[in-house]
Order: C-alpha cells, then structure tokens, then sequence
C-alpha cells in the first residue's frame, strides 16, 4: 500500500466514524486524470481559447476565515469570476472553503473523500511537500503552464523552474510574492503612557517585560497571547547572530517544533516567567483561533494583538466602543529580543501560495485551472478583484491609485482582507506598474482610517530589520519522517510546551528536560537524523 493510500485510509476510517461519507461511495468521486500531464506532447494541446467542448467543473479552493457577513462561496466576485471567466469557456467554477485555522486537516479529509478541489494549495513548502509524499499531486508539463497560461508563466516562469521541481519532477506552481507584508503586532498606546513610559522605550525583551510589570501594578490588563500550533517560528529573536545556515537547515521548519536547542529554552524560560508573574493573558493557550485572542483586545483586557493591518479591519473601531480613549501603536520589533540580541525573523520564501494540482483532476479541469490562473493574472481582472468596483468601492485619483471609500458597504464591498483569498493564488500583494506607486497604494490599502500613522511605523520597522530576517532551508527531496511524525509530534508539542510553560518557575529545568527526551524519542531525533543526511547531500536550497 502506497503512502497515499495509506494516508487515505486512515482518513477514511476517521470520517466513517463520524458519517461525514455517508453517501460518498459508489463512484461518488472523480475519475483521475486520463495521463500525466508530463506525458502530453507540446504540439498536441487542444484549444480551448473558445471554450470547452462541454461543461467543466473546476473546483477552486478559498480560505474560509469566519469574516462576519462574508459568504466566501457565494458573493459578488464569486459571482462575477462566474460570468467572466466561467460563462465564457464553459466551466462552471465552484469554490471549496477551506479553514485558515483548520488546512491541512480539511484538505486531507476532502482527498480522503475524493472532494478535494482542483488546486491543492498551502502557504509553506515542508506541508506542500507533505501532500507530494502522499502522491496526491500530479506530475506537471511546464509547456502545459505556458500554452494555457501565457501571462502567467511570463510572470512565474522561472519561479516555477527553479522553485517546482521535486525529485527532478515538476510538481508545483507559484504565486508571486513581492517584498512587502503587513503583519504586525499593535499596542495599546494609552497604556504604555500611563505607566510612564512610550513605544519607543521597548528596546528589548526586558523593556518589554519591565513595561508589562508596570501593566499589572496599574492594573491595566496583560500582553496578549496564543496557543502555538500549525507554524512553529517562536524562537527566532532568542537565536544566535549571525546564523549558522546549516543550524538553520536542521532546526527551522514551519512544520515540526524546534522544541530542543538552547533558543527554544530561552524562549520557554521567558514564556514561564510571564506566565507565574502574571504578565501575559493566564489563559492565553485557550486562544486558538484570532477571534479569541481579538476578543481579548477589543474588551481591554490585553493590551496587544497580532493580526494583518488592512483599512477594513474592524479591531480598532470595535476596541473604540469599548474604551472609547484608547490609542494604538505597532509594537517595536525589538520589544521582543532578549538584550545583545537582534531581531531575527523568518523571511518568505520568493513566491507565495503554493500550488499542486489534484491527482484526481482531468486533462481538462487541469487545463481550466491554467486558463483561470491566466485570466486573474490579466491586471485589469487582478485590479477589480483587488480594489472591487470603480466608482462604488473607489475612485482613481491623478497617479492612477484606487482611493477607497470606507463608508461603502454595497453588493460589491470587499471581504475584510481586500478578497486576498481569491488573488492571492497569482500574487500576495497589489502591485502597480512602478514600486513608489506600489508602495503607496499598498500604504492605502493597509491604512485604517484614523489611524494610517500606523502603516508609516509599519514600513519602516519593516524595512529596519530587513537584514536580520533569512528563509528557512527548502528542502528539495521529500522528508519521511517529517510526513509520518508530524501531526502527532504537533500534538505531544502542545501537551509538552505548555506543561513546561505553566509549571512553577523552580520547576522549569526539571521538566524541561523530561520533555525533551520524550519529544525526541517520540520521532524528533528520526526527523534531524534524516534532515542531517539531506542536508550532508546538499539537498536543499
């Protein structure tokens, strides 16, 4: 039994269990692709430029992250990709959401179901990799891409050749990713005043802290927190600089915990003693999806929040109802790096979304798949799903920038993250022609109104620490281990972190200790055996 099989059949059983298949067998799913992608010669591609011959049913997925009001299979541009794209060449486009929260165990239980879509996609390789390992994915021909994506592959081309291929076989397909985000951390600015003290103060972890104390004697609230699961980057601002990149090959994986180098006990020794002193929020590992830790934030009773800074956010107005004298800052990138430290950080890799093509789908489906990517990649498509409706959702003012109305809130509004969630399968940021005119309009697009000074500290912390944030190692051959270790080591990781967080301070090293011999035991040490011997052959990049 392959990998994919078995990894199927374990998901089959689970969903039985709870009838989520009732109805699903008997030729319920696809029939795969009729040959490999890679096996199609470049002058055979049939035309599809008038349309399909008859109906295809192209399955797209859409992060479905709980944005009140929003129906991500069912709204305006949904309906709109329909009659411009669908109706035109015959594809009925349907779009499967998928939990932010939840991915990877929705995709594995729609594969199991034989329902996954057409684009089997995640944000971070060692996962995409996952899905290869269990041969769910099928081989690509890179002439395909090009003939039915022309613009695309102009744009990804040499991305996708240095990038997709995977045991010298083409496997996936990118996003762009320009050198921008706007994630950040916020803070209660009226907070950091009142005890004496401004943002600019919190030059280190122990700044920080000392603020947090100053917190607790006013009786103002603590720092925000959440329980770490599915990416695994907590320890970079408590590592060494600069950095070896072979340490950073071994111990660097969004997948799998780093639970046993120095750099992770100096983070969980910090994560303790906030913890006992009562500096961070005493329930902050119950706070496992953004509502929560939102909700925390908005009521007052924590002071920070990490979330993406966009001008339709809602979290200050609702923070605003709340304690209507609150004011806000971008936490310095500093405030968390433990004195002689810097602030390191995990770097993207140069492409975004990451993209594989279900074993499952037909010529066909493949076929649309690149024609849809095509089609979004055209900009003045690209600039409606971005911007929404000119006139409605914006005006064009003299550089050619899309100015927003806040205020509008008709059919076409956008979803709370400028519908990134259906663009962002040809690129993470709006781009326009030139990068002053970008940047600008990214300031735009990020700025909650009120409170735009924000995105000005946003950009230049950015661009301070720029030096001391690095990618991890990408893998170029599939990790076994990683595959068969990683949920339940996820799991052990939870019980483990936390039971070593929350004990009594004088308590730390002993548990400590246990913890990391039964997480190596529990597969760990399997995992940097064999990440040791791939590194050793030079297998990553």
């Amino acid at each position: 039994m392959s990998r994919k099989e078995r990894k199927a059949s374990l998901f089959v059983t689970g969903l039985a269990l709870v009838g989520m298949l009732a109805g699903c067998t008997g030729g319920g799913g696809r029939e795969a692709a009729s040959s490999p992608a890679a096996e199609t010669p470049a002058e055979g591609f049939a035309d599809y430029s008038k349309g399909f011959p008859e109906k295809v049913s192209l399955d797209i997925p859409v992060y479905e992250r709980a944005f009140e009001g929003w129906n991500v299979t069912d709204n305006f541009y949904t309906r709109w990709i329909q009659k411009e794209f669908g109706d035109k060449y015959n594809v009925s486009v349907n779009f499967v959401p998928i939990t932010r929260s939840s991915e990877v165990t929705d995709f594995e239980q729609l594969l199991a179901s034989h329902k996954a879509p057409d684009i089997i996609f995640h944000y971070d390789m060692p996962q995409a990799l996952a899905y290869y390992g269990e041969e769910v994915l099928q081989e690509l021909n890179h002439e395909e891409v090009e003939h039915y994506a022309p613009t695309y592959w102009k744009n990804m081309g040499e991305t996708i050749k240095q990038y997709g291929t995977i045991d010298e076989k083409n496997t996936f397909v990118f996003a762009s990713r320009p050198n921008a985000d706007n994630f950040t951390s916020i803070i209660r600015k009226d907070w950091v005043e009142q005890v004496g003290m401004k943002t600019e103060d919190l030059t280190s972890l122990e700044k920080y802290n000392e603020m947090l104390e100053k917190w607790k004697e006013a009786g103002l609230g603590t720092t925000g927190g959440s329980l770490i699961q599915n990416s695994f980057n907590y320890n970079y601002a408590f590592r060494d600089w600069p950095f070896d990149e072979k340490y950073r090959a071994l111990y660097s994986d969004l997948s799998v915990a780093d639970f046993t180098t120095a750099d992770t006990e100096r983070y969980l020794r910090n994560l303790n003693y906030q913890y006992n002193n009562g500096l961070i929020d005493r329930e902050f590992y119950l706070r496992d999806d953004d509502s929560k830790t939102k909700a925390e934030f908005v009521a007052g009773k924590t002071g920070t929040y990490s979330t993406y800074l966009t001008n339709n956010t809602d979290v200050f107005e609702a923070t605003l109802k709340n304690n209507p004298k609150a004011e806000f800052a971008i936490v310095p990138p500093y405030a968390g790096v433990p004195e002689g430290r810097e602030p390191q950080g995990r770097a993207y890799w140069p492409f975004g979304m990451i993209m594989g093509i279900n074993y499952e789908s037909t010529d066909m489906e493949r076929a649309a798949v690149w024609m849809y990517l095509d089609w979004m990649s055209q900009p003045e498509n690209l600039f409606l799903l971005q911007n929404g409706v000119e006139g409605q959702n914006y005006k064009l003012d003299a550089e050619g920038i899309a100015v927003r109305d806040p205020e509008f809130k008709g059919e076409s509004v956008l979803a709370q993250n400028n519908n990134k969630d259906y663009w962002a399968l040809v690129t993470e940021t709006a781009q326009y022609p030139d990068p002053e005119t970008t940047l600008a309009a990214n300031k735009r697009n990020w700025s909650p109104p009120g409170h735009e000074y924000l995105v000005e500290d946003l950009v230049k912390y950015y661009n301070e620490t720029e030096e001391f944030r690095t990618p991890d190692a990408l893998y170029t051959v599939v990790l076994e281990n990683v595959n068969d270790y990683k949920a339940d080591l996820n799991v052990l990781f939870q019980e483990l972190y936390l039971k070593v967080a929350l004990a009594p301070e004088d308590q730390f090293d002993k548990l400590y200790e246990e913890a990391k011999r039964q997480y190596l035991d529990a597969g760990y040490q399997e995992i940097l055996d064999e990440k040791q011997e791939a590194i050793d052959a030079g297998s990553y990049q």
